[in-house]
C-alpha cells in the first residue's frame, strides 16, 4: 500500500452543501420545459454531468447545441438562487485544515464549471486550500469516468496509487476506485451500502481524522 500525499476532493456534496440549490435549479430549468424533475431524479443524478443528466431527462432526440444552451442556463440560474447562501457540510472545513497541516497537496476535482467552484470556494473562504482545481470543462468525459481524478493528480505532481479521493457520489467513487486511488466516502448523498466500493465510508466528515487517512495508505 502506497503512502497518502495528495487528496482530491469531490465538491458539491462533499464540502458544500448546495444539492437544494442544485435541484432548485434543474426544477426550474426543466419546468419551463413541461418536465417534471423530483427530489428522486435528483438523488439518481447526483454525481452525473450535466449533459448526461439533460439526454437522460429530455431524451436522446436533444442535439449537442441544445445540451450546451440548457447546461449554462441551468449553472446560471444556480448561481442566481444560491448566491452566496451556500453553506459548509459537516466536517469538512475541518478537514480540509487538518490535512494542510500535514502538508498533503490538495485539488478539487468537479463536473462543476469554474464559474460554480469559485463562487463556492470564495463564499466558505477556502479558495487557498487547492493548488489545483479540474472543472467538468477539462475532461470530455465525466465520472464514473476516472479522467478528472487522474488529470488531479498528474497537476499535482502526484502517483494514482498516492492520491486519496473525498467523494458522495456513487459515479464518483467508481470514479477514483477505476483510477486506482483510495476513496472516503461520505453518505451525504447516498446510503453506506450504494458506496460500499470505497476504501472508508462515514456518515459524516466529522467522524475522520489524520489518523483514519493514514491508516488507508498503510
Amino acid at each position: 500500500m502506497a503512502e497518502i500525499k495528495a487528496v482530491i476532493w469531490d465538491m458539491d456534496g462533499v464540502i458544500a452543501d448546495s444539492g437544494p440549490y442544485h435541484l432548485a435549479a434543474w426544477q426550474e430549468i426543466f419546468g419551463k420545459r413541461g418536465i417534471q424533475f423530483t427530489a428522486e431524479d435528483f438523488k439518481h443524478s447526483f454525481g452525473l454531468r450535466n449533459d448526461n443528466i439533460i439526454r437522460n431527462t429530455l431524451g436522446k432526440g436533444v442535439t449537442q447545441a441544445e445540451v450546451e444552451a440548457i447546461a449554462g442556463e441551468k449553472e446560471e440560474t444556480f448561481r442566481r438562487i444560491a448566491g452566496r447562501k451556500i453553506k459548509p457540510l459537516p466536517g469538512a472545513l475541518e478537514l480540509l485544515k487538518l490535512i494542510k497541516k500535514q502538508g498533503c497537496s490538495m485539488a478539487i476535482a468537479s463536473s462543476a464549471p469554474t464559474e460554480n467552484i469559485e463562487l463556492v470556494t470564495g463564499t466558505l473562504g477556502i479558495s487557498g486550500y487547492f493548488q489545483e482545481i479540474v472543472t467538468g470543462h477539462d475532461v470530455t468525459e465525466g465520472k464514473p469516468n476516472p479522467r478528472v481524478f487522474l488529470l488531479a493528480a498528474q497537476r499535482l505532481g502526484a502517483k494514482p496509487a498516492n492520491c486519496l479521493v473525498i467523494e458522495d457520489a456513487v459515479a464518483g467513487v467508481a470514479a477514483a476506485k477505476s483510477a486506482g486511488m483510495y476513496c472516503l466516502a461520505v453518505a451525504n448523498s447516498h446510503s453506506k451500502q450504494k458506496l460500499a466500493e470505497a476504501d472508508l465510508i462515514v456518515d459524516t466528515l466529522e467522524a475522520v481524522t489524520i489518523e483514519d487517512i493514514k491508516r488507508l495508505g498503510h
